[in-house]
């Protein structure tokens, strides 16, 4: 047996006779989180600016937000791969609800204090980091390999979903009442720890258990050589390594074509309705990309599915360079949606099959942090990219670093295929 079919192996070794009904609260625990994220997200800047902060003031919490999620997200990984990941899950939904219903509170009473919005925020995000950290790992603890990719895509489709329905949700309440989308939020937190906290499973891997309530404290350096447990997980692995590398240089380069479709629709003088057709054929597109994944994909090995879909990519995001129509902008940016979801599926089934039970928490967290990352940087890149050059300038640049990503992975992913078929034999 290879080590990722023992990987594999262990994490399938958990008792599953409730799996079905585990994986569906896991679903609506996931789905509301992302939902109530939505609702609030899209507002949450609005609101600043209505209460008189500057721009550049809601740049500084933004930052802020992303630099927190960064941070936690590591480090609250480590107690939920050594045991901990139900109560870590739980008990951050508890404090993000508290947090969300602290903002609806403040701002339904008219009296907003900035440290109080400010300090609420923050936790909001330390929760969310926290929670989604523990949360990688789940799947590999509920359901078996065989289910994986199917398990995957319902996930991602409940996400997509929730970003389609969000910020029209969002506006909505907003404009009955400024408090609603906070406390929409707040509610979305209670359901997601009430479902985490009725899964029968308890989210444990195989061999790990709860440390002792006398065992001795670990120092800052060992709690910090934990956390950096999955960046030599990745080091080691070769296909965690293509992954890593295609995963954020993916979600980097379609955040920099959202924007500079943002701004060459801005340029060129259409509104935000534009934007707005862009963003639900974007979202549309996504969640059938989703829910098309298992039946496209499942019959064959990440690698095989990755060239090709790295290479379908490059064509409409050069072909951006040419739109000019709100309704062309979307129809491209709707296909690089639609077909990026048939690659992560089929990545992130294998990246449970090849990662240590004990690791996954900590391996992805890693993968997701590298991602926000590249995510958090893309704008501000191509902002600059598109001033100096232009916004056709900054399509075609993107195009070919998706051109020269799905050369990496033609040049790597054979080989994996290949040493993957030896070791099975």
């Amino acid at each position: 047996m290879t080590p990722s079919a023992a990987a594999g192996a262990a994490a399938s070794a958990v008792p599953l006779p409730y799996a079905r009904r585990d994986v569906r609260l896991f679903w609506w625990a996931g789905t509301c989180d992302a939902l109530g994220s939505q609702v609030s997200g899209l507002v949450l800047p609005l609101l600043l600016l209505s209460l008189g902060w500057s721009p550049a003031e809601v740049g500084v919490v933004a930052g802020l937000s992303a630099a927190a999620t960064l941070l936690l997200g590591p480090l609250a990984a480590v107690p939920a791969d050594r045991g901990a990941r139900k109560r870590v899950m739980v008990g951050a939904a508890v404090v993000g609800a508290a947090a969300m219903a602290c903002v609806a509170v403040t701002v339904g009473r008219g009296t907003v204090l900035p440290a109080v919005l400010l300090t609420a925020v923050l936790v909001e995000r330390c929760a969310t980091s926290c929670y989604e950290a523990a949360s990688l790992g789940t799947v590999a603890l509920v359901s078996p390999p065989g289910e994986h990719r199917r398990v995957l895509s319902r996930l991602q489709a409940g996400e997509r979903g929730a970003l389609v329905l969000g910020p029209a949700l969002g506006g909505l309440l907003f404009h009955t009442g400024r408090w609603l989308p906070f406390l929409a939020d707040a509610l979305s937190y209670a359901v997601a720890a009430g479902c985490i906290r009725a899964m029968r499973a308890d989210l444990a891997p195989v061999g790990e258990h709860r440390s002792p309530a006398g065992a001795p404290r670990r120092g800052p350096r060992a709690l910090a050589a934990e956390a950096g447990a999955g960046v030599a997980v990745i080091r080691r692995d070769p296909f965690l390594r293509l992954a890593f590398v295609w995963l954020t240089a993916v979600n980097a380069l379609l955040v920099a074509l959202y924007y500079t479709t943002v701004f060459a629709l801005q340029g060129g003088g259409r509104g935000t309705a534009a934007l707005g057709l862009v963003l639900a054929l974007a979202g549309a597109a996504g969640l059938g990309g989703a829910l098309l994944a298992p039946g496209l994909a499942g019959r064959h090995p990440a690698g095989r599915v990755l060239v090709p879909v790295s290479w379908l990519l490059v064509p409409p995001a050069a072909a951006l360079a040419t739109a000019r129509e709100g309704w062309q902008f979307g129809l491209l940016f709707g296909l690089l949606c639609v077909l990026t979801p048939l690659a992560t599926v089929a990545l992130q089934a294998r990246i449970i099959q090849v990662t240590p039970p004990a690791l996954q928490a900590r391996t992805g967290t890693v993968l997701a942090t590298a991602a926000g990352a590249g995510a958090a940087l893309a704008p501000a890149l191509a902002g600059l990219a598109a001033d100096r050059a232009g916004a056709a300038v900054t399509f075609t640049g993107c195009a070919l670093l998706l051109a020269a990503l799905a050369l990496y992975a033609t040049c790597v992913a054979p080989g994996l295929l290949r040493a993957t078929a030896e070791g099975d034999a």
